[in-house]
């Protein structure tokens, strides 16, 4: 597999192969249906706001804009799927960081290529993380819950979403780092991890506070600690993970939009400025991505190239702190 340094200097070298278009490409653009792709089961985050998202590029761009759902495979299915599309614009990829810069470094053998096979469109958001376990673990923060897996080895266990999503990669580094026992348990999908963690069949998971809110005001789970350099406003009794004595352990993850590769850079252009519109209007924004303790960022396609070649460094960093090895 390429270096990291290597890699990085792909990105920047025309946005992953967005093709140089005239503005005309664009003026035709969409000329049938955009599929977006979401390589998460349907219910999760990215789903949801993928749905919300649709409905207004279809209005402005007067086509039918659809979710498609190719969940599977730590999202490889999916993103294989959109690597392979034909680069015109009309099949997108809607997904989280696992994706594009945790799956480089946990398996040695991807179908796709991150980098070379997908042009950035934009970030969309990035997602602060709560942990969170079920309301009978004996612990209310970060320093109790290790005391009590220190106490209790192999008793503790945390839902995921599959490899390389932001509750392996944080608790397996939290294993590491702290010196604690506990086991793995993946899922399908956000959605079913935390269902396993508010019915009791696991014990643990992460998940942002929108999505946790109402199972934390209902008490079936509890919020101990916030993945973030500072507490999350609605939680304000939520510690960060820092007070525990880890403030380098954060799998700062996010939404992004990529296209194929070699689509034209006048259409990438276009799907990104609709959709910071979506995102940005004061009401969209309040309901899809303030509500759910999103962060929203709508950045440009170069700007959002060279993110990802920041976060692929940090992510390398993270998985070999976890002590995770490539499959």
């Amino acid at each position: 597999m390429s270096s990291i340094s290597r890699r990085t200097a792909l990105i920047g070298l025309g946005a992953s192969g967005i093709a140089v278009a005239s503005p005309a490409t664009a003026q035709a653009f969409p000329s049938q249906p955009v599929k977006i792709i979401v390589p998460y089961p349907p219910g999760g985050g990215v789903d949801t706001m993928a749905r919300a998202i649709v409905e207004r590029l279809a209005q402005s761009w007067g086509k039918p804009v659809i979710v498609e759902n190719k969940p599977g495979g730590s999202t490889i299915i999916g993103a294989e799927f959109v690597a392979n599309a034909t680069p015109d614009g009309h099949t997108l990829l809607m997904t989280t960081d696992s994706t594009i810069t945790s799956n480089p470094f946990l398996f040695k053998k991807l179908p796709y290529d991150p980098i070379k096979q997908f042009a950035p469109v934009t970030q969309l958001v990035d997602l602060i993380q709560l942990v969170l376990v079920h309301r009978s673990i004996a612990a209310s923060n970060g320093r109790e819950l290790i005391d009590l897996a220190k106490k209790n080895p192999k008793a503790l266990n945390y839902a995921s979403y599959g490899a390389g999503s932001q509750p392996h990669l944080f608790y397996e580094a939290l294993k590491n780092e702290a010196g604690i026992s506990i086991e793995h348990v993946p899922f399908k999908g956000l959605a079913p991890a935390i269902q396993a963690v508010v019915s009791g069949e696991t014990q643990m998971t992460l998940a942002g506070p929108g999505i946790a809110a109402g199972h934390i005001k209902s008490g079936a789970i509890k919020a101990i600690a916030v993945c973030s350099p500072r507490r999350v406003p609605t939680l304000p009794d939520v510690p960060i993970l820092a007070e525990a004595g880890f403030p380098d352990i954060d799998p700062k993850s996010w939404f992004g939009l990529l296209a194929p590769a070699r689509t034209p850079a006048a259409i990438v252009a276009q799907v990104q400025k609709s959709v910071a519109e979506v995102l940005n209007e004061a009401g969209f924004k309040q309901r899809v991505v303030d509500s759910r303790g999103f962060v929203g960022v709508t950045s440009t396609p170069d700007a959002f190239a060279k993110f990802i070649g920041g976060d692929m460094a940090y992510k390398a960093a993270l998985i070999k702190k976890a002590g995770i090895k490539p499959e």
